[in-house]
């Protein structure tokens, strides 16, 4: 039995009835959206356009250009332009915790179709209709199962999107979250012709040297904290102008850390270049599920799942050792 199919039965038909009686749509996700973000817009699209449906994506314009790990979608349909009949579309977030993830007020219309579609387990259900599966390994998981419940043939396009999601969030399919139907997933996407080898040099490999040069400055700044369970590095503003390293090349710097023998959690924090001042954006990875850390991410305001998370602060790297310190040790 699918994840989908463990839900309560009325929110999974609402969906799906949404999806077979509606005729237009807009798509969107949560602010910096990331590969399993990406990769569900990008599917949802292929899922509504195979039936016929009009499909806006929408992106805000802030958010481009994307990470170079993602710049290569194909995201024709994309626009970051309100649609002018917003009110007549059925409105679908995904893989979004929060309505306060994406910041347009004008998707926020309180009544009117909203589906929301997410894995997260701290999702707020802001939706007229919750599909929310916590067991899921990813968002786009979901969007697999509504198109095979639907009978949408898998497009080579929809199929490489998915696969994004599925490999970024379960972590390459390392993760806890990583349970039979991922691979069994990941088998159909792979029938659907997806060159996944192409895929994974394209999020995972090809870097840019910038990046090679702050990855070196993240890993030499590495310190243990709480007996080795803690392993943490910081980059501070002048690491990335000194590298010529953008904000996204951090990406990764955080699973290194988590492979260190004893870390029960990894933490880098970077120092926000856009009015940072001072400000830092803390990424946290539970590396054997001993330390759930969305709990110590919604300590400070953020959120994320048991095993990836994070949260912005003011707090110094000091203060933030032993904030983060403090709650590692709380649930050892």
């Amino acid at each position: 039995m699918s994840p989908v199919e463990t839900v309560a039965q009325d929110a999974r038909q609402q969906v799906l009835d949404a999806v077979r009686s509606g005729e237009k749509f807009v798509l969107l996700t949560h602010e910096h959206p990331d590969g399993d973000a990406l990769g569900s817009l990008v599917g949802m699209h292929g899922v509504l356009t195979a039936l016929g449906k009009d499909s806006v994506m929408y992106i805000c314009a802030s958010e481009f250009p994307l990470p170079y790990e993602y710049g290569w979608f194909d995201l024709a349909g994309v626009s970051s332009v309100v649609p002018t009949d917003v009110a007549e579309r059925t409105i679908v977030y995904l893989d979004c915790g929060t309505i306060e993830r994406n910041p347009v007020e004008e998707f926020r219309r309180p009544s009117g179709p909203m589906l929301n579609i997410d894995h997260h387990h701290d999702n707020t259900c802001f939706g007229t209709v919750n599909l929310v599966v916590k067991d899921a390994s990813c968002t786009a998981e979901l969007v697999w199962d509504i198109g095979r419940e639907l009978g949408v043939p898998l497009t080579p396009k929809t199929a490489e999107g998915l696969y994004v999601g599925l490999i970024t969030d379960t972590g390459r399919f390392m993760y806890e979250n990583t349970g039979p139907r991922a691979h069994l997933m990941a088998a159909d996407l792979l029938a659907a012709g997806i060159d996944h080898t192409a895929i994974y040099r394209r999020v995972y490999e090809e870097w840019p040297e910038p990046k090679l040069r702050l990855f070196a400055r993240a890993l030499s700044r590495t310190e243990r904290h709480a007996g080795g369970a803690l392993t943490m590095t910081t980059l501070p503003a002048h690491d990335f102008r000194e590298t010529g390293a953008e904000e996204s090349y951090t990406e990764g710097v955080v699973d290194r850390l988590r492979a260190v023998e004893g870390t029960k959690v990894a933490a880098l924090a970077r120092e926000l270049l856009d009015g940072g001042g001072g400000r830092w954006k803390v990424s946290l990875r539970s590396s054997d599920g001993d330390v759930d850390v969305s709990v110590i991410a919604r300590a400070s305001g953020g959120g994320g799942h048991k095993a990836a998370a994070g949260f912005s602060t003011e707090m110094t790297p000091d203060e933030l050792v032993v904030f983060l310190r403090d709650q590692v040790s709380a649930q050892l």
